[in-house]
């Protein structure tokens, strides 16, 4: 998964993620619009990037047991593009998030992504404080 992160996220190399994510890829929590497959994983990627172009993420913390890898992270970003329908706003982000991913045959096939997304629109002003 820190491989994930550095190349294919932090280096936003989407043609990585052919070598490490399995072509029937599942995503349990796709966002709006996403398709499936690995393809499906791209588009969510190319809009996050869309979205907040100088996005990087940090692995907080990582345990792995049998295919199984949960990864607790932070992204950081500035939402200078159109992210799920909101225009840029210009504002800085910090957003905390956990995934679990499954690995089958050495390749990404499934992951749960969780993230703070009430956060995200507080700080985007999108929302108030509740």
């Amino acid at each position: 998964m820190k491989y994930f992160i550095e190349e294919v996220i932090n280096n936003k190399n989407l043609n990585a993620a052919s070598d490490i994510v399995s072509e029937n890829f599942t995503e349990h929590v796709p966002l709006p619009g996403q398709g499936p497959g690995r393809e499906g994983l791209k588009f969510a990627l190319k809009s996050m990037f869309t979205g907040f172009p100088d996005m990087k993420w940090t692995v907080q913390e990582q345990i792995a047991e049998g295919e199984e890898v949960v990864t607790k992270f932070t992204w950081i970003g500035t939402h200078k593009g159109g992210f799920m329908g909101i225009a840029a706003t210009n504002k800085k982000v910090e957003v905390w998030g956990v995934v679990i991913d499954v690995v089958t045959n050495k390749l990404f096939s499934e992951n749960r992504l969780i993230t703070d997304n009430i956060g995200l629109l507080k700080q985007l002003g999108i929302i108030g404080l509740l």
